[in-house]
């Protein structure tokens, strides 16, 4: 009785272990958007570059504002031998003064203009990150399903070679087979393992990447990946290029820096007239011997000469080069988006039809083909060699209609971040 007991507790234990193993191997699938969303309001380098633009964004009011005015105290025409005495000379006075620095027409306008458009290129610049965190973890999350659907494949392959190792041994007891028959399946049984092994290390690999994008620990579990079905882009390689020039936020960007620069050589051309400083001063006199002591005032403008026109000469210069340099920047990326909308447009309609093409017409064939050298090796028509090559010809065929699947929604992620705005 008591031996019985033990082995029921002993198999129930198994089975809970089983079970438990079993629920931790199963990962909910995961959701394209809602881990999109986790890297926006997570990823510390997205947050950085929103920092920045706050920074910049808190100049405009500095570069607005005047300067603080001055107050001034101070006595003047003191005695000497006796400092603190108002009544042995009438010149002594006890003055209070307030000036303030006044620059010349128009340069604080441009000074904030200038800190305006600078804050506007990093505002631009942090859209542009969240566009390349979500290509980024787009593509990282159709790696993960290609990956994924990969070793179910291999695992597939992997009970179809035990059943080919079966049969081969079957037939070689029999006298129907070679030994050599029963070498090559194991053998390629072997590369099968190894290939899973592989995929397996890509898997977390990957998984540690995406991790890193999200701003999670590495070894945080990533479920599945759905299956889904790709939708045909319908809008035009001019419609997209239409899209870019109003959205991609790299753009405006540069297009915030060409104003800048412009609103900066404006400056610099302010720069040769002068800034003037404004001031006020009362002075309070005690009344001596002879005089009644009037009190008195003193009003004053002062400016700077502006003679060093060789340094503003150069200022002038430096905001045109940035000008150009930003200019020339906008037309190299549009060019660039050119090409690239282009280049993936043919990409992903080269994948599209793959895609058809593996579904409708190649698969179907090669699991025929499988199927028919399965049942002529039974009856000893096939040679084993044939066999092999068909189950490797429709292995490779459904790793590729896979690649083809997770290529594309990889390349409508890349023209999606290349046009600015989502398409599907």
């Amino acid at each position: 009785m008591n031996a019985r007991f033990t082995l029921s507790f002993f198999l129930f234990f198994l089975l809970c272990v089983v079970k438990v193993s079993h629920a931790e191997e199963v990962r909910p699938a995961e959701n394209l958007s809602q881990l999109i969303d986790t890297a926006i309001a997570d990823n510390p380098e997205l947050k950085s570059s929103e920092a920045r633009w706050h920074m910049f964004r808190n100049r405009i009011s500095q570069a607005r504002t005047f300067e603080d005015p001055m107050l001034m105290l101070k006595i003047q025409n003191g005695i000497v031998t006796d400092p603190f005495n108002f009544h042995k000379d009438p010149m002594t006075q006890k003055v209070i003064g307030i000036s303030q620095q006044i620059p010349f027409w128009g340069k604080r306008d441009l000074k904030g203009e200038v800190a305006a458009r600078e804050a506007e290129s990093y505002k631009w610049q942090a859209e542009e990150r969240k566009l390349e965190l979500r290509r980024m973890v787009a593509e990282t999350y159709y790696q993960i399903y290609f990956t994924d659907k990969s070793r179910e494949i291999v695992d597939k392959n992997i009970r179809i070679l035990d059943d080919f190792i079966t049969l081969a041994e079957s037939n070689y007891s029999v006298g129907q087979g070679a030994q050599q028959d029963v070498f090559k399946a194991q053998v390629e049984r072997s590369r099968m393992l190894d290939m899973r092994i592989t995929l397996e290390s890509q898997r977390k690999s990957l998984q540690a990447g995406l991790n890193a994008l999200l701003y999670r620990p590495a070894e945080t579990p990533v479920g599945t990946i759905p299956d889904f079905e790709i939708k045909p882009l319908t809008a035009s390689s001019e419609e997209l290029r239409e899209a870019a020039l109003d959205n991609r936020p790299l753009l405006k960007s540069l297009n915030a820096q060409i104003e800048k620069g412009k609103a900066g050589h404006k400056l610099a051309e302010k720069e040769f007239y002068p800034d003037f400083n404004v001031s006020f001063e009362y002075m309070q006199r005690d009344q001596f011997e002879g005089s009644n002591g009037d009190d008195m005032y003193s009003l004053g403008v002062t400016f700077n000469l502006p003679v060093q026109r060789n340094r503003r000469h150069a200022m002038a210069a430096e905001s045109s080069s940035e000008t150009i340099m930003a200019t020339e920047e906008l037309k190299s990326m549009k060019n660039s988006i050119d090409s690239g909308i282009s280049d993936l447009l043919a990409q992903l309609e080269r994948r599209r039809k793959l895609v058809d093409l593996y579904k409708t017409g190649i698969i179907p064939q090669a699991e025929q083909s499988l199927e028919s050298a399965t049942i002529g090796y039974r009856v000893n028509k096939v040679d084993f060699l044939t066999l092999l090559d068909s189950r490797v010809t429709l292995f490779n065929y459904e790793r590729e209609l896979y690649d083809s699947l997770a290529d594309y929604q990889m390349k409508m992620a890349q023209l999606e971040a290349l046009v600015g705005k989502s398409l599907q």
